[in-house]
């Protein structure tokens, strides 16, 4: 008999992967959404705002984004990546630009990852609601973490950025290839009250060719 559609996924099988990264303990801000994509036919993680992850498998990492800034960094040699996913540029937290990055590359650092070796792909900042056009709030987020990558001599090999568009961006941890897909939000709702927060917090601050595939 088929299940409800409803129903919650099954757990994963003891011992898998899956399992491992579930009850692995993490650290604060670490993403923790793990589930099967049956699309990439991997296991994946989902990046919410504030959060990073870092992997040496054959893992998909993913998140969606309106004027936040997801900056996926790989090291070509150790092929180690990660991501993050930040609202604003500067502050306390991982929803800031500055704590996101030296977070990233911290967990990087870690895993074995060495910085001369390091190359970078962004996205987002895009303005998607009239609240975050009028701050610049996508602008900032973008010109902040180009002027990171460049104090810390890493390579922006490619980039998808500002525009009108909400993004899906997905990494591929062991190869570094990244795929962004412009969207209309699935909830429209639940972006909007994620962008008005980075707006909320921003106004009162407002007074080497790498590819990127579509898919």
């Amino acid at each position: 008999m088929s299940s409800p559609a409803n129903a919650p996924a099954p757990a994963p099988p003891p011992g898998s992967r899956l399992a491992q990264l579930r009850a692995a303990p993490r650290t604060p801000g670490e993403a923790s959404f793990f589930y099967w994509d049956a699309n990439f036919g991997r296991d994946a993680v989902r990046v919410l705002p504030g959060e990073f992850f870092v992997s040496q498998h054959d893992m998909l990492i993913v998140t969606t984004l309106g004027s936040c800034i997801a900056a996926c960094l790989w090291d070509r040699e150790r092929r180690i990546g990660g991501m993050n996913h930040f609202m604003l540029p500067d502050g306390d937290g991982g929803r800031y630009g500055s704590y996101a990055m030296e977070m990233l590359i911290n967990s990087l650092l870690k895993r074995g990852a060495t910085r001369a070796t390091l190359e970078a792909k962004v996205f987002g900042g895009g303005a998607v609601i009239a609240e975050m056009a009028s701050l610049n709030v996508g602008e900032r987020n973008t010109r902040f973490v180009f002027d990171y990558l460049s104090a810390e001599r890493i390579p922006l090999v490619s980039k998808d950025v500002l525009d009108r568009c909400v993004r899906k961006v997905c990494l591929l941890a062991a190869s570094g290839k990244a795929l962004v897909k412009r969207l209309t939000p699935a909830n429209p709702a639940a972006l909007a009250a994620q962008e008005r927060e980075a707006a909320e917090r921003a106004a009162p601050h407002a007074r080497r060719g790498g590819t990127v595939d579509l898919f």
